[in-house]
């Protein structure tokens, strides 16, 4: 089977995205399934490809937060069936020690199934119009595009009377942020957070936080963004204001017992170290380029630091609870949503790196 369907593909670091037609030279495998995308949500990891100075491949199709509804299976082994829908979420093995411990997201195989190794017994089946090829799928799914082929594993069933087009972003951003709070963090009435970055994995810890009954604290330098955390039930601070661990502890009683950066600024990493209570947890999310020097002290009394992947969820039992929180009015992520049809794509980027959109979905 053939399959040509559009998509936004990226050629090189510099150039805009061109919506094209590309071409799918097989049906799905018996772990797989073949999903039309109602949306997809746009992530700074999709962006970052831009600054990878060639260490990712190029041309490809990106875009990891997808969601749709499944045309055709592999058959029965896939456990879905032709008109479910589904949100998608990063692709892992299912069968290393971290996979069966309940922990995908530090999958040995993570690396290579998702940042563009791929598996490499589907890596040349996708291809341009004029058969040029294209990068392996990334995070298993490739979805800025009209259809993803996509392993069943990375697949989470949801209620086909909820709006599909808008939860994608629960299968990457949104379930970094609320995961880090609620699994990694356990976060629970009477706890402390401090969110430091109020973009959509901030926002989403806020939410997420607010959910749990935590007192949560939000630090960003974008009044805009400072709002949108206080109306989400955080307290806001501003990242330039004086003794900044010293405010966070005054409006925590004494200290955070967590804090979550979302920045990658070592200025902020230990001014939240500095902020965090006596055993404190310290969770990073973004991908540190630099070397992180720890000012002396920040790391006395018990206070630790962990990088945080994923928000250490299985997607197919954080999803839903999130979408239960979303129906009970406690998860409000769709307030964080603008969408744009696939062909203004560049649009949605420019939005997106200039802070003016939390989270762009793009509907194919």
């Amino acid at each position: 089977m053939t399959t040509r369907f559009g998509a936004a593909v990226l050629r090189s670091p510099d150039s805009p995205f061109t919506v094209e037609e590309v071409i799918l030279g097989a049906g799905p495998a018996d772990d797989e399934i073949l999903v039309r995308i109602a949306g997809s949500g746009m992530c700074r990891t999709d962006l970052a490809v831009r600054r990878s100075a060639g260490r990712s491949p190029l041309p490809a199709v990106l875009g990891h937060e997808g969601a749709g509804v499944v045309v055709e299976t592999g058959g029965p082994r896939t456990g879905l069936g032709v008109g479910d829908h589904v949100v998608l979420s990063f692709d892992s093995c299912g069968h290393c020690r971290s996979c069966l411990n309940a922990a995908p997201a530090y999958c040995d195989s993570f690396a290579s199934l998702n940042l563009f190794g791929g598996r490499a017994e589907n890596a040349a089946r996708f291809t341009d119009a004029a058969g040029g090829e294209l990068a392996p799928r990334w995070f298993g799914q490739s979805s800025f595009a009209e259809y993803a082929v996509v392993p069943a594993r990375n697949a989470v069933r949801v209620d086909s009377a909820l709006p599909v087009e808008l939860l994608g972003p629960l299968g990457c951003g949104f379930l970094t942020g609320a995961g880090a709070v609620l699994h990694s963090f356990g976060a629970g009435p009477g706890d402390t957070v401090a969110v430091l970055g109020a973009g959509a994995v901030g926002l989403a810890a806020v939410m997420a936080a607010t959910a749990s009954g935590a007192v949560t604290v939000a630090v960003d330098r974008h009044p805009e963004r400072l709002a949108l955390a206080e109306r989400f039930g955080a307290i806001p601070l501003h990242a330039s204001s004086a003794d900044l661990p010293g405010s966070i502890r005054r409006l925590t009683d004494g200290g955070a017992r967590y804090a979550l950066d979302t920045t990658a600024s070592a200025q902020l990493i230990n001014d939240a170290l500095r902020a965090l209570r006596p055993t404190g947890h310290l969770g990073l999310v973004a991908r540190l380029h630099t070397a992180l020097p720890l000012e002396p002290g920040t790391l006395d009394r018990g206070r630790r630091i962990s990088h945080i992947c994923e928000g250490d969820a299985v997607p197919g039992l954080l999803i839903p609870r999130l979408i239960g929180l979303w129906q009970a009015g406690r998860f409000p992520f769709d307030e964080l949503i603008r969408t744009y049809p696939l062909a203004d794509i560049n649009e949605a980027e420019r939005d997106c790196e200039s802070g003016r959109v939390v989270k762009p979905v793009l509907l194919p």
